[in-house]
């Protein structure tokens, strides 16, 4: 029984039960990955993982098929097209949400899960292992790490409304980078009659920011009249 479970996970030729194999090897593998996307709530899941690992293990099979049986064609074409071809699907995962951009690594777990389902079906199931543990690896526990240790801001947009001109941008900006907020960039709109101001920050919030703090700081700049922090969109 295992000497007949070793002929068929090294073979060479593409037999029935050697694709059958492979299919099902690359399913758990793309699928694993699948979960951990699933989880995390991108736009590519559990499914779109699967269909991608499968697909890229049946042409691996095919390329590999098709010099075995008649005697021509390289085996790397096709490969190479998947390669390419992948980065199709790997683009539309990736969505812009007004200034920021979203799914870069949703799109760069596709590509790899290609990766992977071209090395199951050219039987390089070690290769193929080993990537998806460090896959999964940088997916769960370097997320974490980077959450603790490089929290990534939130962009915003911060409006803020003067009675009069003693509340200039520089003091403004100024009072924004005491509590830790990155200004991005700035738009001034001056009413000469009514003598208003309005401010309008585009901002790098840090994840910790006391929200009712960052109201009381700049309600206390004089001239302040009004204060609205809102999502870019």
């Amino acid at each position: 029984m295992w000497g007949w479970i070793q002929d068929l996970v090294s073979a060479t030729d593409i037999a029935l039960p050697v694709t059958l194999l492979r299919l099902g090897i690359v399913y758990l593998l793309a699928g694993a990955i699948g979960v951990e996307r699933e989880r995390s709530n991108q736009p590519a899941g559990l499914r779109t993982h699967i269909l991608i690992g499968l697909g890229a293990t049946l042409i691996m099979q095919i390329s590999i098929h098709l010099p075995q049986t008649y005697a021509a064609g390289d085996p790397a074409r096709l490969a190479a097209q998947v390669v390419s071809g992948i980065g199709f699907l790997g683009g539309g995962a990736i969505l812009r949400l007004g200034a920021d951009i979203r799914g870069l690594t949703t799109a760069a777990s596709i590509w790899t899960v290609a990766a992977i389902g071209l090395a199951v079906g050219a039987g390089l199931y070690g290769a193929a292992v080993t990537a998806t543990v460090l896959i999964l690896m940088t997916l769960t526990l370097l997320d974490r790490f980077e959450r603790r240790y490089f929290p990534k801001l939130v962009i915003k947009n911060l409006h803020i409304a003067t009675n009069n001109k003693k509340a200039q941008a520089y003091v403004l900006e100024g009072v924004l980078e005491d509590l830790n907020i990155r200004i991005r960039s700035t738009d001034v709109q001056r009413s000469m009659e009514k003598g208003t101001t309005r401010y309008r920050f585009m901002v790098y919030v840090p994840p910790d920011l006391d929200y009712d703090e960052m109201y009381e700081v700049v309600n206390g700049v004089p001239g302040v009249t009004k204060i609205r922090l809102e999502d870019v969109g």
